[in-house]
This record gives C-alpha cells, sequence and structure tokens, in this order.
C-alpha cells in the first residue's frame, strides 16, 4: 500500500500534462499512459490523432504549395519524397566540403547496434567558420522543399551528420529496418557531402507510403494496439517498424534504394516507411542533416518562436543541454555523448 500511494500521487499531478501531450507532437506510447492505453486505443484514440494530425498538414501544404516547383510538388504529394542531384553550384559545392573538412567542432555521438552517428550543430560559431553552409541555408529553395515536406514553415534543426557503418560491436543497425517515424507527416532532408552507393548506406524510401489511406491506418491502430501491450517495456523506434512482407497488405510497392553521388538533395516525408541501406564494409557517410518535427495540430504554417533572430540554429544545443540536465535530475537519459573538437571525417 506504501509503494501505491506515491504511485498513485504522481499519476494524479501528472494526468493534467499527459492529457494535454494528446494534442501534441508525442509519440512515444510508453511514456505517456493515456496515449499508450491499449483500451482508448483499441477505441480510436491513435488514429483520430492520425487523422487529424494528416487533415491540418494537408492544408498547410495548400498554403505552402507556391513556393515551390509543380513538378517537385508532385513527386512530394505522389512519392512522399524528391531528389535533387547536382544541388548546389559546383563552386559553392566545393567550398563547403573544403571548410567542412577542416572544421573541428565540438560533437555528439549516438551508438546505434554496430553504428555510429555524429552531430556537429549548424549553430552561429559553426557557420562563422562554414560560411558556405550558411549560404546553402539561405537558399529559398532548399529551406522551401523542406517546408513543404514537413508541412510547417518552422525552422529545423540543421547538423553536419557523419555515419560510420560497421563501426562498434554490436547488433546490426537497427535504421536497417523499415519504419515510420512519428504518426504525423515530419520531414528529415539530407545533402549528400560523400557518394552514396548501392552497397553502402543508401536511403530506402517506399513510394507513396506517406499517405494516409484507410489500409494505412488500419495498421497504425494495430501497431498503436501492439505498442500499448507493451507500454511497461522500455520503448524504441521498433514499435514502428514494418516488415517488406506487410507492405503489399497495404497496397504499397517494395522499397525504393536511392545511391547518389555527393552533392545530391534527399527530401522526404518521414511518416513514410523508409531506412538505412545496408553497408557491405565500413563506411563513413558524411551529410548536411535536417530534421523538422512541430505539433502537428497547429493550424497555421508559420508563428514559429525558434525562427526569430537565429534562435533555431542554438535550437540543437539547447536540446542537449536541456536532456543531460533530465538525465543529471534522473528523469531521462542522454543517448548522445559529447566529444571534444573532432572533424566530421573522423573515425569513431
Amino acid at each position: 500500500m506504501r509503494d501505491a500511494m506515491p504511485s498513485l500521487a504522481r499519476r494524479t499531478l501528472l494526468m493534467p500534462f499527459w492529457l494535454a501531450q494528446v494534442l501534441s507532437q508525442e509519440k512515444f506510447f510508453a511514456r505517456n499512459p493515456v496515449i499508450g492505453s491499449r483500451w482508448l486505443n483499441e477505441h480510436g484514440l491513435h488514429t483520430a490523432r492520425a487523422e487529424v494530425a494528416h487533415r491540418l498538414a494537408a492544408r498547410r501544404r495548400r498554403k505552402l504549395a507556391r513556393l515551390i516547383g509543380a513538378e517537385d510538388r508532385e513527386r512530394l504529394d505522389r512519392d512522399g519524397f524528391v531528389v535533387k542531384r547536382d544541388f548546389l553550384p559546383p563552386a559553392l559545392f566545393a567550398d563547403l566540403t573544403a571548410e567542412i573538412r577542416a572544421l573541428r567542432a565540438p560533437a555528439r555521438e549516438m551508438v546505434e547496434g554496430d553504428t555510429v552517428t555524429r552531430h556537429i550543430a549548424l549553430d552561429p560559431q559553426v557557420l562563422e567558420r562554414v560560411p558556405a553552409a550558411r549560404r546553402l541555408l539561405d537558399m529559398p529553395e532548399y529551406r522551401n522543399l523542406i517546408h513543404y515536406a514537413g508541412s510547417s514553415a518552422a525552422a529545423p534543426m540543421i547538423y553536419i551528420q557523419t555515419v560510420l557503418s560497421h563501426a562498434v560491436a554490436g547488433m546490426p543497425d537497427p535504421q536497417r529496418d523499415l519504419h515510420t517515424d512519428t504518426f504525423h507527416p515530419t520531414v528529415k532532408a539530407w545533402l549528400f557531402l560523400t557518394d552514396v552507393t548501392p552497397d553502402a548506406m543508401p536511403f530506402v524510401y517506399v513510394p507513396g507510403s506517406h499517405r494516409l489511406t484507410p489500409q494505412r491506418l488500419q495498421w497504425e491502430r494495430r501497431m498503436s494496439i501492439r505498442a500499448s501491450e507493451r507500454a511497461q517495456q522500455p520503448e524504441t523506434r521498433l514499435v514502428r517498424a514494418i516488415s517488406r512482407d506487410e507492405l503489399s497488405d497495404l497496397g504499397l510497392p517494395q522499397p525504393e534504394l536511392i545511391a547518389a553521388p555527393a552533392n545530391t538533395l534527399v527530401v522526404a516525408d518521414t511518416f513514410g516507411f523508409h531506412a538505412r541501406g545496408a553497408s557491405a564494409q565500413p563506411t563513413t557517410r558524411v551529410e548536411i542533416w535536417a530534421f523538422g518535427r512541430r505539433n502537428p495540430f497547429l493550424p497555421w504554417t508559420g508563428l514559429d518562436p525558434w525562427s526569430l533572430a537565429g534562435l533555431g540554429l542554438r535550437k540543437p544545443n539547447l536540446y542537449w543541454k536541456s536532456v543531460d540536465l533530465l538525465e543529471r535530475m534522473g528523469l531521462g537519459r542522454q543517448r548522445w555523448r559529447p566529444r571534444s573538437a573532432v572533424s566530421a571525417f573522423d573515425p569513431s
């Protein structure tokens, strides 16, 4: 009884917060007992969140549609991703790669299976040393493709990302499994600084899987119920994984493997099923990586405080520091561990 009382008091105090998160981007079933309630998800809570979020995303995209070309808009609407080869002018791309190769800056690293991912935030200090990256970020085409795919004009978080395959002993990289990131449209963008070959971590995406069809909605319902049954267990991305055998039941094709030379930009709605392709041998992939995810229940496209006065460029470091603080307080776990001055091209 003594143990039950603190737990009951905690749940009572946190219930308003958990209820408010239903109308937020919160996606984890394990850390919110409302979102992770099997009974509520059997009765349609998760699918209702997905349906409302997608309707609002469609409205926001209609407002953003004029900002990108008709061909890119058609591809994003049809396939869920767009591939832009030779995205930067050759001279600008040469400057960008040279400046990043010369850069040594504080970074964070995360290990997943046998793969290490390194992030160097493109914050104001780094951009002073990599002016070519500032020119990329200021390009309307770059910004607008990310905004349209993410259905929001909010500022994304942008990093120099390094992915090192087979870098440590461990299980296969879990990012190789087809998965969706969350229950609503979100965006990730990769400007490859190194060549991406078919046997060295190509981007993998299931064309058309970003659409919330009736079959996909039923899959979301089944997934949410399975995840709710595991609500007391640590949650991983695998909750939202899908096997290739299931794709045909959803009326979807097999995934497309996207290998591309350096200076290719890929922008994708990561509600669609996607993965990191396998690597036949240890490989280092370096890219400018952007990630955008905002509260999907906001009806407007802008009014983003992170877009003011370069505040968004400081968001990655502020995020890392906040999770560091939560870990010190015993309220969370920081997966991204700091490294002192390092190059994006250094080994793990």
